[in-house]
């Protein structure tokens, strides 16, 4: 049987906050900017950016991300623009492709425990009833107890199965802080650095130069339709989307777009690393979807055996209507 109503509440305390100190500390700057306040706090917003900036592009992630590059290059003696997009498939392949693989692991178990929560909530949803009729429950408190019941035994589950979602958002805290570090670091190269001039040669095709933005635009546009192209790939993936998911697909389809114009503005060392990166992530969306991989995996989710033709049917239906 399934225990109801046996949870304690959780109270946490909460620390008063000194109003005094607050007000001592704020007057000095309230009394200065007091007579030129539009000036004096935009001026301060902005020197506030621009040392919060400036601190970013000089810590020590961006300067490690420096030194992996300039070792790569030297070490291969490939030209920047090839050492750039090879650093980009290593460091994705080493660094983030084990960590979309775990992701992939714990969503499947996720996903596969639904079955035994909707029936757990059903029994559970009977013994709240019946506790209800024995205690005189109202309505809302039926609710009460029968949420928190099942956030209890669904946190259990995926303690017992060690697939608590949370972990599937592992991958963004690696993969972000390290495209960061790394569009930042060829940032500093390319403008910044005793290295400029080799840059400045180092590009190739319609890129010569690796430290000016690229003019005719190419490489922003395949940037921004990579990313679209992996976006709609996911949202084929979801059946019955909430409004939600439709608001987050469709957010992230206009930071795509917005993402083509800042390539365009930023030295083609990052436009060529950024561009390189969607693909490389692109390409290892699709490898896992190979039913081998599932297989070696062993997932518990259940995997077409042409995942790849279903996937350009699906996008075929999907746009020709």
């Amino acid at each position: 049987m399934l225990s109801v109503g046996g949870l304690r509440a959780l109270q946490l305390p909460v620390r008063s906050i000194c109003s005094a100190a607050l007000v001592r500390n704020s007057a000095p700057l309230a009394h200065t900017c007091s007579h030129r306040s539009p000036i004096c706090s935009a001026s301060g917003g902005s020197d506030t950016s621009a040392r919060l900036y400036g601190s970013v592009t000089h810590s020590a992630p961006v300067h490690l991300a420096e030194d992996v590059l300039v070792h790569l290059q030297q070490i291969s003696g490939l030209p920047w623009w090839l050492s750039i997009a090879v650093g980009t498939l290593s460091i994705r392949t080493l660094i983030t492709l084990p960590l979309a693989i775990y992701q992939m692991v714990i969503i499947s178990k996720v996903e596969a425990l639904q079955v035994e929560i909707s029936e757990l909530a059903k029994r559970l949803q009977y013994e709240v009833s019946v506790r209800a009729t024995e205690k005189g429950w109202t309505d809302k408190q039926s609710r009460f107890q029968f949420k928190k019941n099942l956030r209890r035994i669904v946190s259990q589950l995926y303690i017992r199965d060690n697939c608590h979602p949370v972990k599937a958002s592992l991958l963004v805290w690696v993969q972000l802080p390290l495209w960061i570090s790394f569009s930042l670091a060829l940032r500093n190269l390319s403008l910044q650095s005793v290295l400029q001039s080799e840059l400045a040669a180092g590009g190739a095709l319609w890129f010569p130069d690796l430290t000016i933005p690229d003019s005719t635009w190419i490489l922003p546009v395949c940037l921004g339709l990579t990313n679209l192209l992996i976006v709609e790939i996911f949202s084929l993936q979801r059946v019955n989307t909430s409004g939600f998911q439709k608001f987050v697909t469709n957010c992230i389809r206009g930071f795509s777009v917005l993402m083509i114009p800042v390539a365009a503005s930023v030295p083609s060392s990052m436009a060529l690393y950024w561009f390189t990166s969607s693909l490389v992530g692109f390409s290892h969306n699709l490898i896992l979807r190979s039913p081998a991989i599932h297989k070696i995996l062993r997932l518990r989710t259940q995997c077409s055996d042409s995942p790849y033709r279903d996937l350009l049917a699906a996008f075929i239906s999907k746009y020709r209507k």
